[in-house]
């Protein structure tokens, strides 16, 4: 089992995915896959979320896929049964923290202010998710958290771009960023996922702008 900290670290863009069904899924799944990204977050903001975990994770040996919008603990065994390898929440609370280990899911939590930040330290966290990326200060507030938590490490997601996220990734605490950017209504609409392919390609060679 792969540790958060080695999953955030297999490309410098995790794609945030909600589909409509489970064959929606599977194909965006494989065009992501086919353009060089092997890390994929599928949220539960969907019903078919747990069936589209469970197609993708077998399209390949080197994928990993994890679940993303953990807001019960419930969810964290439900997602480890379809498959899921790690888990993303937008927030965090014990239980949440407890279930995930309970479950054996590796948690990537999501933390916004300075007290959330302590919260995810005192559980042991070494990487969080720092949501809503954009709307909660962006680059200047990842700056400054490195003054008072030298030692974390951070996934911004909520509102970056394929223009904006070489900036986040410049910064020395940011490992990768997430992003639903890869995957537009138009090209899920008009299922060319050839398209998906492209911006998939063209996330995985965001790696140089890596600090």
């Amino acid at each position: 089992m792969k540790t958060v900290s080695e999953i955030v670290r297999l490309g410098p863009v995790i794609p945030v995915l909600a589909f409509d069904s489970a064959e929606q899924g599977e194909h965006v799944s494989r065009a992501l896959h086919a353009g060089g990204v092997k890390v994929l977050e599928i949220t539960l903001r969907t019903e078919a979320g747990l069936q589209a975990i469970e197609r993708a994770s077998q399209l390949a040996p080197d994928i990993v896929v994890g679940v993303g919008t953990i807001t019960r603990p419930e969810q964290c065994a439900l997602a480890k049964k379809a498959g899921a390898q790690f888990g993303v929440s937008p927030g965090l609370t014990k239980d949440i923290h407890q279930a995930a280990v309970d479950a054996g899911l590796p948690l990537l939590p999501g933390v916004m202010t300075p007290s959330d930040i302590i919260v995810a330290l005192e559980l042991g966290y070494e990487i969080v998710k720092f949501f809503p990326a954009q709307q909660a200060g962006g680059v200047p507030m990842l700056q400054a958290f490195q003054g008072p938590f030298p030692t974390l490490k951070f996934c911004p997601t909520g509102g970056i771009t394929a223009e904006s996220a070489p900036t986040f990734l410049a910064l020395p605490n940011v490992v990768c960023v997430g992003g639903s950017w890869l995957t537009p209504k138009a090209a899920l609409a008009a299922q060319n996922w050839d398209e998906v392919t492209r911006l998939a390609h063209a996330a995985t060679e965001l790696a140089a702008h890596r600090s």
